[in-house]
Order: C-alpha cells, then sequence, then structure tokens
C-alpha cells in the first residue's frame, strides 16, 4: 500500500490528503452537533446509523466540491505548485479563505439550531434586514458568550492555519514527480473519478438529494443526516415567492365550500364572505395579547409538570380555552402577519412582512369602526417591518413603541412586559373612560432570550434548581432554568395585566384573548395524549384563551382553530359587520360543522390540523400522509380513509395555492 501511495503524484497526493482533513473538518462539526445539539426520540438505532451514514456522504460531497478548483489548479501547476511563491500564495489564501468561511458557517449554524431548532436556510437573511441587524446583533450579545466565542473560534483558526502551513511544508520538501503523459493521463482520470463518484454520492441512478435526508418525521434525525451548507445552497435555489392561478383555480372549489364564499366564482377567484352587524351584542373592548414563545405543551392548562403558569391555567377555567389551536408558522414576525391579515405567512427567503409586494392587505382590523386601534410593543416596530403591517393596512391606528414609555430600557426588547403592561392599562383606561371602545394587540417579548426577568411589583423571584423539583423540569421539556423563569415572569405579567383591568375599569367591558406566537425549543417529553414532539408539531401548537365571562360561559374547546381566526371571532362577538376577505373563520360560529388549521412544521411539512385527523404534505417529495390523532397518531392511515385522505390532501393544497395567490391579490390600496 506504502508502495502505491509514493507512486502516486505528490500533488495528486496533496490534494488527496487535502480532502481527507477537510472531511475530517466537518465530521469534526457533525460530531459536536449529535454530542451537543442532536435530540430525538426515536429509539431505532438503525435511524441514528442511517443519519450518520448520509450525513458523511453530505459531507464527503462537499468537501470534493469545495476542493474542486484547487485540484483542478494543482493539476494545471503540477510541480511547480510547491516551488513558485505564487502558487504557495494561491493554497495559503484558497485553503484558509475556505475554512474561515465554513468555520463561521457552522458556528451560525449551530447557534440558529439552538434557537430555533432547525438547520440554517435562506430565510435567516431576515435577520440581516435593514433596520434589524443593530437589534438582532444585541440579542445575540445578550445571549450568548460572544467574547468567549470569538476568542474560541481564533484558536481554531490558528491551529487551522497552523496545520495547513506544516502539510504543504511537508510535501514541497519531498522530491518532485517526473512523469510522463500517459501515466500523469491515468493519474487525472484517477482523480477526476474519484471526485466525481465522491460528489454523486449514491449507488442509483440519481445523485444523492438532500430529500434522502427526509426519511423519518423526526426533525433531530433528519437534521443530523443534512449538511448545513448543501440544505442552505440547494434551498437558495428555489424560485422567488409568487403564485400559480391556475394551481388556485383548480383548488379553489374546495376551500370556497369550507369558508363558506358568498359568491362563488372559479374565474375571478373571490374568496368574500360578508357578516352583517349584529346590534344585540355590545361593543366591548378587545384586547389581544400575543405571547412570546409560548407554546401548549408548557402551560398547566396542558398538564405540564412544571406548573409554570397558574394565572394562565385560573383564567381558562373561567374562560374558553381552545386546546387544540395552531400557528402556520415557527416565527414571531409570521405570527404577526397570520394573526392580522388572516393569511398564513408561508414565503421562502424572508416573512411576509418584510416583503413590499406582500405587505399591503385587507384586514378586519381596520374594519373596527368606532373603535380607537392600538398596537403595543415593548420594542421597535421597525422590527421585520411590522409597522408597515399595521400603519399601512389599518386607518388610524396607534402604535406605541420603544421611545414613547416612561419605563427605560430591560433589554434588546425594549421596556419589560411589566413595564409595557403598567403603561398600556393607562392608554385603555383613557379610551375606556371616555366611553370610547378599543381594540388593542398587545405583544410580550420577555419569554425569549436573554429571558429577562425583573421584580415586576416586588414580589417577583426567579427559582434556582435547589428550589424545584429537577425530575419533574426534565420531564417538562425545558432547555434551562432561565426559560422556565421567563414562562413564569409571562404568567406574572398576564396576572398583572387582568389586576391592571380590574384596577382601572375595564376588566368587566373587555374581551381579552390571549394565544402563544409558537413554542419555545424544548427537550423531548412524553405527558401530552398526542406525541406532538415526535410528529413535529409542537412547535406551532399553542395554548388559546378567551375570557370575556359578560357572553362566554366557561368550556373547552377541542375542535381546530388557527391564529388565523382570532379577528373573525372578535369581530363576531362585538357585533361589527365586515368583510373577510381572506382564510380565517369565526371560532364560535355554531353552524360551522368543519374545523381545520393550516400549518406548517420543520422539514418545510404543511399540514391540516382537525379534531381527529393530522394530513400532511411533505413539499420537498410531495408525499402525502394522514394520521388519525385519536388512533394510533404515529400511523400513516391513508389507505384505511382513501376518502378521508383525497378531501385533506386537496383542502391541504387549497389553504397552500389560496394563501399564495392571495398575498398578492388582496391589496387594500
Amino acid at each position: 500500500m506504502k508502495s502505491f501511495w509514493t507512486r502516486i503524484p505528490k500533488y495528486t497526493r496533496y490534494i488527496l490528503l487535502q480532502a481527507v482533513c477537510l472531511f475530517a473538518f466537518l465530521v469534526l462539526f457533525r460530531v459536536i452537533f449529535y454530542f451537543f445539539f442532536f435530540k430525538t426520540t426515536v429509539t431505532d438505532p438503525s435511524a441514528v446509523s442511517k443519519a450518520w451514514h448520509l450525513g458523511l456522504k453530505f459531507d464527503m460531497r462537499l468537501a470534493l466540491i469545495s476542493l474542486a478548483p484547487l485540484a483542478i489548479l494543482i493539476t494545471i501547476a503540477r510541480n511547480r505548485f510547491f516551488s513558485s511563491k505564487a502558487w504557495k500564495t494561491v493554497n495559503y489564501v484558497y485553503l484558509f479563505l475556505l475554512y474561515f468561511l465554513l468555520t463561521w458557517f457552522y458556528v451560525i449554524d449551530l447557534g440558529h439550531y439552538s434557537y430555533l431548532g432547525i438547520r440554517i436556510d435562506p430565510s435567516i437573511t431576515r435577520f440581516l434586514a435593514s433596520g434589524e441587524r443593530m437589534t438582532n446583533a444585541k440579542m445575540v450579545w445578550q445571549s450568548y458568550p460572544v467574547i468567549k466565542g470569538l476568542l474560541a473560534i481564533a484558536v481554531f483558526l490558528g491551529l487551522i492555519y497552523f496545520g495547513l502551513s506544516k502539510l504543504y511544508k511537508s510535501y514541497a520538501r519531498k522530491p518532485e514527480s517526473h512523469i510522463k503523459a500517459w501515466p500523469f493521463t491515468f493519474w487525472v482520470i484517477g482523480l477526476v473519478f474519484l471526485f466525481a463518484a465522491g460528489i454523486y454520492a449514491n449507488l442509483a441512478y440519481f445523485p444523492l438529494r438532500w430529500s434522502q435526508a427526509m426519511f423519518t418525521r423526526d426533525n433531530g434525525i433528519t437534521s443530523l443526516s443534512l449538511n448545513p451548507v448543501l440544505y442552505f445552497v440547494n434551498n437558495f435555489s428555489v424560485n422567488d415567492d409568487t403564485y400559480d392561478k391556475e394551481a388556485t383555480q383548480k383548488y379553489y372549489p374546495y376551500i370556497a365550500d369550507y369558508l363558506k364564499v358568498d359568491k362563488k366564482d372559479v374565474q375571478n377567484l373571490d374568496f368574500v364572505r360578508t357578516v352583517p352587524a349584529n346590534p344585540e351584542k355590545p361593543r366591548q373592548n378587545v384586547i389581544i395579547v400575543m405571547c412570546e414563545s409560548l407554546g401548549a405543551s408548557m402551560t398547566s392548562m396542558f398538564d405540564n409538570p412544571m406548573n409554570a403558569t397558574p394565572n394562565m391555567q385560573q383564567l381558562a377555567n373561567q374562560g374558553v380555552l381552545f386546546k387544540n389551536f395552531y400557528v402556520p408558522a415557527m416565527s414571531t414576525a409570521r405570527t404577526v402577519f397570520g394573526v392580522t391579515t388572516g393569511l398564513p405567512d408561508i414565503t421562502i427567503n424572508k416573512t411576509a412582512s418584510r416583503h413590499p409586494n406582500i405587505v399591503d392587505q385587507r384586514v378586519i382590523m381596520d374594519q373596527f369602526d368606532g373603535y380607537d386601534k392600538y398596537y403595543l410593543l415593548g420594542g421597535n416596530t421597525n422590527w421585520a417591518n411590522i409597522r408597515a403591517v399595521f400603519s399601512n393596512n389599518i386607518d388610524g391606528i396607534k402604535i406605541f413603541e420603544e421611545g414613547y414609555y416612561k419605563a427605560g430600557k430591560a433589554d434588546v426588547w425594549g421596556v419589560s412586559d411589566y413595564d409595557l403592561i403598567t403603561e398600556a392599562s393607562a392608554i385603555f383606561k383613557a379610551s375606556n373612560d371616555q366611553k370610547k371602545p378599543f381594540i388593542a394587540f398587545l405583544q410580550t417579548a420577555d419569554n425569549h432570550e436573554p429571558y429577562t426577568t425583573t421584580p415586576g411589583a416586588g414580589d417577583f423571584k426567579p427559582l434556582t434548581e435547589k428550589e424545584i423539583d429537577m425530575n419533574a423540569f426534565k420531564k417538562a421539556g425545558f432547555l434551562s432554568i432561565g426559560q422556565f423563569n421567563a414562562l413564569r415572569y409571562l404568567d406574572y405579567n398576564i396576572k398583572h395585566l387582568m389586576d391592571m383591568a380590574k384596577k382601572d375599569g375595564y376588566l368587566e367591558n373587555t374581551i381579552f384573548v390571549f394565544f402563544g406566537d409558537h413554542s419555545a425549543r424544548l427537550n423531548p417529553y412524553k405527558f401530552m395524549p398526542v406525541p406532538e414532539y415526535e410528529i413535529g408539531m409542537f412547535e406551532t401548537h399553542v395554548p388559546c384563551i378567551i375570557y370575556n365571562p359578560k357572553t362566554l360561559q366557561p368550556q373547552v374547546v377541542t375542535r381546530a382553530g388557527s391564529l388565523l381566526d382570532v379577528y373573525p371571532t372578535v369581530a363576531g362577538m362585538v357585533g361589527m359587520p365586515y368583510k373577510n376577505y381572506t382564510l380565517g373563520v369565526d371560532l364560535l360560529d355554531s353552524t360551522r360543522t368543519s374545523h381545520y388549521a393550516f400549518t406548517i412544521y420543520p422539514q418545510d411539512r404543511m399540514a391540516l390540523v382537525g379534531e381527529q385527523y393530522l394530513f400532511e404534505i411533505n413539499k420537498a417529495t410531495n408525499k402525502t400522509a394522514l394520521f388519525d390523532l385519536k388512533g394510533d397518531p404515529l400511523k400513516n392511515v391513508a389507505a384505511e380513509y382513501p376518502d378521508t385522505a383525497k378531501y385533506l390532501d386537496n383542502l391541504t393544497r387549497a389553504f397552500y395555492e389560496s394563501t399564495r395567490y392571495l398575498m398578492f391579490n388582496n391589496k387594500k390600496h
């Protein structure tokens, strides 16, 4: 073997060794991911083995693609590659720049996975949007050990440079390889074959595809299978956000029947439903509270062992709790757009609020005639271009943000939730005292990294590990004590809002709606009746509570609901006449017999969730599945219930295509 190795020209040996080194570098980051970030509920070791097998092939492909340009240059230069200063410079610059970029990409990918629980994709560019870079940078600074991380990266890159230099110098000292044309051609063909085979990476007619990594429903297994660089690049090749009118028309009859459209028109695609005024219903105030990173499984209402939300539990006991409530995607910006417009944000590379051709929409909040309209946020509404969603679409809305409040900033997200609610209540009181009804969207933020809490009124105290049952904590799914305390602080502030409402005199004539914008990233848990962690839907399953004892008796609702339904529901509760142009429905409409929530969860799977069935379409492979949530929720029963599967397939695609169409064709202006 040694004799064969030495017969290979030294410049060919050099590039092969560089390929091995780069492959080892990529495997190192895969090992780091596996031991420090990887989580799964899959107990079958063969699934993990297959994920490693696929992942290593993706790593090999990336290593060979990355070194292909250098291999071409070395083949051209041959012995001069080690004797010329110019070629030496090319070698050092190319390889160090390659390792530098890959190191930073992998570090960002690991941070992205730690934050959102998914591999990096082109949508990360939204964090670099103008006006948001500084806010996001501050969040990173306040949440992570940035200085230590930078020092560690510098040391790591220094070691990389030392290794590159040592390898190059060792080969520069070796005797030159002088071979004739035919042997040279043989070695070149062999090198090309090795690179081509490694890049193709599959013993099949088609090369290795990133969609092969999605051989299970488990997000952890899929993430282990992927190479983040290749996954990122492959997803950049998708088409820009657009719509397909023919596809929308094809599925229009299904969505029109589901929504009960006034005048079905497949040619002009009319989605309008007209709801008349109901003078028998009192024109109450409306406060919609979006609770940051509040997943259903995190709360007391869903029997989380840590009972972190007793105040929400009390409101749920006295109000209407929707236990089967979903948001379309795991993103705060997507949730704000979705609840306001009634359209799921299914944009590809950036959120809809950041898209100039989508942000203009006809919304129901704008139709609350005679109401003061408020949007309140502790931070800055330039974040995710959210300001445009409200100011562009809702006439007369008053936006309260960072700079208005008397309280100082608590962290990167602005004033604390406690101070936000205190000052918001004064605004609500002023409207109420003037007998002027108001509708307000109040957005909390502290249940988010860096998990800042304050003493509140002086009686909120973060708990330590010594003060809690750590066995229950491990079963509850929380990632850290900080995450747990931030949730407790959110619950504390919801009680603060209700106390302020009673004190300031608007509690009795106000409809309160509380819902989570998405779940936080969690460790695996087993206490929910449906294995939503294994399915992947825990990120979009959130609690929703409507509290208004004046008009609603306490009840638990198990039929499906969506954040798209919030504004149609509260408009109906106050008897407001309105036109609904988008996809939300009234959650309290007793005439409806069909209720589904459209959602997209990890690895680009879109789904409809109902009280009994979950229908899923993998957008990468177009594979479909039907799951019986009241039977075996992990078994595909599409073959057993073909009619149900066919109907839900059509309705799911109808939601998707109608959303794409309406995002561009529901303009107010």
